[in-house]
């Protein structure tokens, strides 16, 4: 069965005709027919009872519709979906950015964009608030976490997998944790930025996952500064991998609990509810979202 005859027997019931479905497809009044004759065919039903003054639907016919529609639609927003990638864009985009991301992948990735296109700015601010998208005016919002608001529209980047590490004069000096439940002896370096809590860390388990309640003498909510204590040997942190990426590489620090961190956050770009967004707004999502999955291992 080819969607283009069930596109063009939807045509057909919609325009009442198969001449107005012809002219309408610049196709000739045979041809239209043959085509609503070979779906009846191949699903061995009768659709249309045809007479000279009036086509009437089958009960297989009006069955069939609603799909043959839903095809329809499903087309013509895939067709809307890329429509204007080849125009100029021009005008201005206002968005808001996470501090990770924005520092990792963010702030040159738009940057870039920006110079691709010259007719376009964007203001882009990097912060670790929700912001309000229609109260603030902002086009487009990368998140990471969980999206509630019914009234906004979240395209799926990708998923942030979190990790417990300490760097290896900390394990020197105090020992490495050995389970989950054994952090409540350490000195935890918490994350004031964690929707479920700074001291609240979850972890994998044979019945689902569960949280581990720890406890610290630091707490912040600059990614880069809990980054640099733990560097700094000064306690065991909880944090986005691609945060550290490149320390547990070069091994200036060490991954505790391998397997074990049941936080995996999804990463979204999110703008207000449209049918279709603006043009310059689908192309720059477009663009990060190739730029995230460049360094996908970071995450």
């Amino acid at each position: 069965m080819r969607a283009d005859d069930l596109i063009l027997f939807s045509q057909v019931v919609e325009l009442g005709s198969f001449s107005k479905a012809a002219e309408q497809n610049d196709l000739t009044n045979s041809v239209v027919s043959k085509r609503v004759a070979r779906l009846e065919e191949e699903l061995g039903v009768q659709l249309l009872y045809r007479t000279t003054r009036r086509l009437t639907l089958t009960e297989a016919g009006k069955a069939l519709l609603q799909g043959a529609k839903n095809v329809k639609q499903a087309t013509q927003e895939a067709v809307d979906s890329v429509v204007g990638f080849g125009e100029n864009i021009t005008g201005h985009i206002k968005m808001s950015v996470p501090t990770i991301s924005g520092d990792l992948v963010l702030a040159d990735a738009v940057a870039e964009f920006c110079c691709q296109h010259p007719g376009l700015s964007v203001d882009m601010s990097m912060d670790n608030r929700f912001v309000d998208l229609v109260e603030g005016g902002y086009d487009l919002v990368i998140r990471t976490g969980y999206l509630e608001d019914s009234s906004l529209i979240a395209r799926h980047i990708l998923d942030s997998q979190w990790i417990v590490c300490a760097s290896p004069s900390y394990i020197a000096k105090y020992g490495r944790p050995t389970s989950p439940e054994s952090l409540v002896e350490h000195n935890c370096l918490r994350y004031a930025y964690q929707s479920t809590g700074a001291s609240e860390w979850e972890f994998k388990g044979k019945n689902g996952n569960y949280i581990v309640k720890v406890e610290g003498n630091y707490s912040t909510d600059n990614a880069a500064g809990l980054r640099k204590a733990t560097l700094g040997g000064h306690g065991i942190a909880y944090v986005p991998t691609c945060l550290v990426y490149h320390d547990l590489r070069k091994g200036d620090l060490v991954d505790l609990l391998p397997d074990q961190v049941g936080k995996k956050l999804g990463i979204y770009a999110v703008y207000p509810f449209t049918r279709q967004p603006p043009t310059k707004v689908k192309m720059l999502i477009e663009h990060i979202r190739n730029r995230y999955l460049e360094i996908a291992h970071y995450f």
